[in-house]
């Protein structure tokens, strides 16, 4: 595996597209998750509970209002490890997006949100695989891209 520094002379990394998608994916999976997740305490955008499946409903304990209130604490937490670690934060997400897809099927309701949460899912891969391209070095100019 080859391995190359850019540096902030006349090649910045921020002129890199693949490090320009890096950056877009992790800060759309950092800000999508925390706001989806507070969302969870406040319902404005929509009644979460609407979209939990009665047989994962009966699994956990307490109502399904509880429920979606641990679900937004997880997805604020998963927001904020892809802030300080994408690497990491990426698979939790896409994880988490495969649970979210699985419980939209048991449901037996909104493919549309099950297949849209698939190219999420995707994206939230992608983003992994991004971060482990581009190693931040403690010059905040300077980064190893991996090839």
């Amino acid at each position: 595996m080859a391995s190359a520094t850019v540096h902030s002379s006349s090649t910045s990394i921020r002129d890199n597209p693949a490090y320009q998608a890096f950056l877009v994916l992790r800060t759309g999976f950092v800000v999508a998750p925390i706001l989806f997740g507070l969302d969870k305490f406040t319902n404005l955008l929509t009644d979460w509970t609407a979209y939990l499946a009665p047989a994962i409903d009966r699994l956990v304990p307490g109502s399904a209002t509880s429920a979606m209130l641990a679900v937004g604490v997880i997805e604020i937490v998963a927001g904020l490890v892809v802030a300080v670690r994408p690497k990491v934060g990426g698979y939790l997400v896409a994880a988490w997006l495969a649970g979210i897809i699985g419980n939209l099927l048991l449901l037996g309701d909104h493919y549309d949100v099950a297949l849209r949460d698939f190219g999420l899912l995707l994206a939230a891969l992608a983003l992994t695989r991004l971060a482990t391209a581009f190693q931040p070095t403690r010059d905040t100019d300077t980064a190893t891209v991996t090839a």
